[in-house]
């Protein structure tokens, strides 16, 4: 098992939510291993359905067994159960609920019974570079993605088989059977674009043509892949809040192997120095700082920056009580001015802020005021280690 960096709760309950393979369920049998504790299985069909029929054998079981912890696996299957957890909690105080959960639809759509607070919400992503330590490669991570299953494959044909055994069951389990939408053919479509546009400032338009639906039903897919946790959207950056909405944001899918499956481009081949090889090191690296942001609390927001003349900065950081950050992300090995013209420019524009470009350029040092590092320095300057 892969040393993970968040660390739930010892006493208090709590939410673990996250894509289905980033390793909840082995997280939290290891966390509670010397402790008495009551797991339920939702994934089960007949877990599902006794407490779906009848939620109040649910406390019966709990009192019955006296655990010291109760572990619900998927508890957005039987949004009920949160029902009957919040009154356990009350009767019982020193019993620790952990919830863990794949998708938060169901519960965000039936107004479920989140605990009013009494549990602590936390995130599970796919592993980051340090999670992954001795084992880590870049090009591993960037081809085949880094949730914890494909690093227990020898070849990369097994890592592509399990990708795409992946993207399969996502939609069969996660889309299909919880029917959350109408036609499925469409959404299929839709899954094999937007990977395509990875990263990318999303076109609503654009996918709605291609995918033969409304600009509305596209939205609505997106708010699905948010929703099933397998992606975020990143706003544009201004200072008005008001023109930030006037412009169109990017997604980003939680894991660079899972979105090759998805736009199946597994096969092709990942040379450095490519435009395939910059994008997804770029999405990489953001992945890293989006993990590590939710891993170390640090409440940072998140945006882009792109000119009506197609100049971009590729990450802009609001950090609490510090500077904006400017991050310019370039997968060359070897960094020159040209590399830093625009991050220039947007230095001198905006003012107060702090630039930095992370690459793999190993040598780390200041040009004209930009601070030049290796990515995984910048992560530590960026205090996300």
């Amino acid at each position: 098992m892969f040393k993970r960096t968040i660390k739930p709760p010892k006493s208090n309950s709590f939410f673990l939510f996250g894509a289905r393979g980033t390793g909840k369920s082995t997280l939290l049998k290891h966390h509670f291993s010397a402790q008495k504790a009551y797991l339920v299985n939702l994934l089960l069909p007949e877990e599902e359905d006794r407490f779906a029929r009848n939620p109040s054998e649910f406390a019966e079981s709990v009192k019955k067994r006296a655990p010291q912890v109760v572990i619900i696996d998927e508890v957005q299957k039987v949004p009920k159960l949160l029902n009957v957890v919040q009154s356990l909690m009350l009767d019982h105080p020193k019993i620790q609920f952990a919830l863990t959960g794949s998708s938060a639809r169901k519960l965000k759509r039936g107004g479920a019974n989140l605990l009013a607070g009494r549990a602590f919400l936390n995130y599970l992503y796919p592993l980051t570079s340090a999670e992954l330590g001795e084992v880590f490669s870049l090009q591993n991570a960037l081809a085949f993605g880094t949730l914890p299953a494909v690093w227990n494959f020898q070849t990369a044909e097994e890592k592509k088989s399990f990708l795409h055994s992946y993207a399969i069951t996502y939609f069969k389990e996660e889309i299909q059977a919880e029917q959350i939408v109408r036609k499925l053919e469409p959404f299929r479509n839709f899954l094999e674009v937007a990977a395509q546009s990875n990263g990318k400032i999303i076109s609503y338009a654009n996918i709605a043509r291609d995918v033969s639906v409304d600009i509305k039903t596209v939205q609505s897919y997106f708010q699905i892949l948010e929703d099933t946790l397998i992606g975020f959207l990143l706003e544009p950056f201004h200072r008005s809040l008001r023109k930030r909405q006037r412009q169109g944001p990017k997604f980003y899918f939680i894991d660079t192997g899972l979105a090759r499956a998805l736009a199946r481009t597994l096969t092709l081949e990942l040379a450095p120095q490519t435009s395939v090889f910059g994008n997804l090191f770029e999405q990489f690296v953001i992945l890293e700082i989006y993990k590590r942001n939710h891993y170390f609390m640090k409440d940072y927001r998140f945006s882009y920056l792109r000119t009506k003349d197609d100049a971009e900065i590729d990450l802009i950081i609001e950090r609490p009580g510090l500077p904006l950050a400017l991050i310019e992300i370039k997968s060359s090995p070897r960094i020159d001015e040209s590399h830093l013209r625009t991050l220039a420019r947007f230095r001198q524009d905006l003012g107060n802020c702090d630039a930095y470009c992370l690459s793999q350029d190993p040598l780390a040092r200041i040009v004209q005021g930009i601070h030049v590092l290796p990515w995984t320095k910048g992560l530590e300057e960026l205090g996300l280690v």
